[in-house]
């Protein structure tokens, strides 16, 4: 029995790179289509925003003299490469999959439409949501919101490699205190940098739950689907 059926799963960019520098792993993406192929034969309607940060950062990209907007673009067709991997990948373990781009590139991907989205979920195809909003100065984070809202989504589930939200970074510091639950506006409060501070705003402005887990773990994606206490849940102050 699932608590949460509908899903939007955000990951990121550098999750794919595995323990590479750069680009992405391919034990990393047979790892995550796996997850994905278990949450949703479990019954899970999942769409999913995931990152580019493994191939090209946009909000790097003034140091290397590309002015924000062509950046943010350039960022925008990294998260298309991502999509496509595991598109791929979620396919290859009989996964029926859609990729639907923000911007129009009718060889590899339709185009987002909303109602033709949740179509897709309800006849239990995973959808991956490629090139952010569509526009610069939003990051992934933000599309994710924004999508999740907008497919009326259960809660936002962000695959992370560590436990949850913590006060401080436990990979740099080992007694970081982690929060079971918090609320948004405490997330604003003390700046944890969870998601960026558009997308917690979306978040909290309709009444969406954040999960925050480890998905580098073996069975976290469905037993957070379960309702299981893992991770950190983030949500409106009672």
């Amino acid at each position: 029995m699932l608590k949460y059926r509908k899903i939007l799963l955000k990951l990121s960019g550098e999750s794919l790179m595995g323990k590479k520098g750069f680009g992405i792993d391919s034990e990393v993406l047979t790892f995550f289509a796996g997850e994905i192929k278990t949450a949703r034969d479990a019954g899970a309607q999942i769409g999913i925003v995931i990152g580019g940060g493994n191939i090209f950062r946009g909000l790097n990209a003034h140091t290397q003299g590309i002015e924000r907007v062509t950046g943010d673009q350039m960022g925008m067709l990294a998260t298309m490469i991502n999509s496509l991997a595991l598109q791929n990948a979620c396919e290859l373990q009989g996964v029926y999959t859609r990729l639907m781009s923000s911007i129009q590139m009718h060889e590899i991907a339709e185009p987002y439409i909303i109602r033709r989205a949740v179509r897709h979920l309800e006849k239990g195809r995973v959808v991956i949501f490629g090139a952010g909003t569509g526009h610069p100065y939003f990051s992934t984070d933000t599309a994710a919101a924004l999508r999740a809202v907008e497919i009326g989504a259960d809660c936002i589930m962000k695959g992370t490699r560590v436990d949850g939200v913590f006060d401080s970074d436990p990979e740099k510091n080992p007694d970081a205190i982690k929060y079971e639950t918090i609320s948004y506006i405490d997330v604003i409060r003390k700046d944890l940098k969870v998601m960026d501070m558009t997308a917690v705003s979306l978040c909290k402005e309709n009444n969406l739950p954040l999960l925050v887990f480890n998905m580098d773990k073996q069975g976290n994606l469905l037993s957070i689907l379960k309702g299981d206490n893992i991770g950190t849940v983030i949500h409106n102050e009672e």
